[in-house]
């Protein structure tokens, strides 16, 4: 392979897997997965979440591509690729974002601020319904994603029982919400 045909796949990696975590975030992370993912959206103890399941996961097929790469080179230069995208994931969202590892940094302006105001806003949302910007290089506008928020929460409220005594009973039958995580709370939106 010529070195710009290895870039090319690298860099297409890179594009494709935000794309990847984008819809796996939503509809797996979000949907079937939540499971292993509630753990993000809940405060916890220690390093390490059940959330992190999905890291492990990941890992491990890249590991295999990695091995499948030994025989064909385009698949070694797609699993860095990968590898690449996991590299930025972790800076971004586990570093930047979520501080771990005490990282402390919270930027004041330019896109590395939009992406922290547009996961947290990710995150003001209880529960896994109803959220928004579920990528994690490419954050849209934060005044959309606030938008999109209202209008979540408007369409909820006009769903809302209209008799006292269901809405009491809908009350009482809900679970509470978790509480919220510190870090998230200082809000930089």
């Amino acid at each position: 392979m010529i070195w710009y045909e290895k870039i090319a796949i690298v860099v297409a990696m890179v594009l494709f897997m935000e794309c990847f975590a984008w819809a796996a975030h939503r509809y797996v992370m979000h949907g079937w997965g939540w499971g292993w993912h509630k753990s993000h959206h809940e405060p916890h103890e220690g390093w390490f979440e059940k959330n992190d399941l999905y890291a492990i996961t990941f890992a491990v097929i890249v590991v295999a591509l990695f091995v499948v790469g030994m025989w064909y080179q385009w698949v070694w230069w797609a699993a860095f690729g990968i590898t690449v995208y996991g590299g930025i994931y972790a800076f971004v969202h586990d570093m930047l974002v979520h501080q771990r590892g005490g990282f402390r940094w919270v930027p004041k302006q330019g896109y590395f601020k939009r992406l922290l105001q547009a996961h947290r806003l990710h995150h003001a949302v209880e529960g896994r319904d109803g959220t928004v910007s579920h990528g994690f290089l490419f954050a849209p506008s934060p005044a959309k994603l606030k938008a999109k928020l209202a209008a979540s929460k408007a369409a909820q409220r006009s769903n809302r029982p209209s008799s006292p005594a269901v809405a009491a009973n809908t009350a009482a039958t809900m679970p509470r919400p978790p509480v919220r995580d510190a870090a998230l709370d200082r809000r930089a939106v």
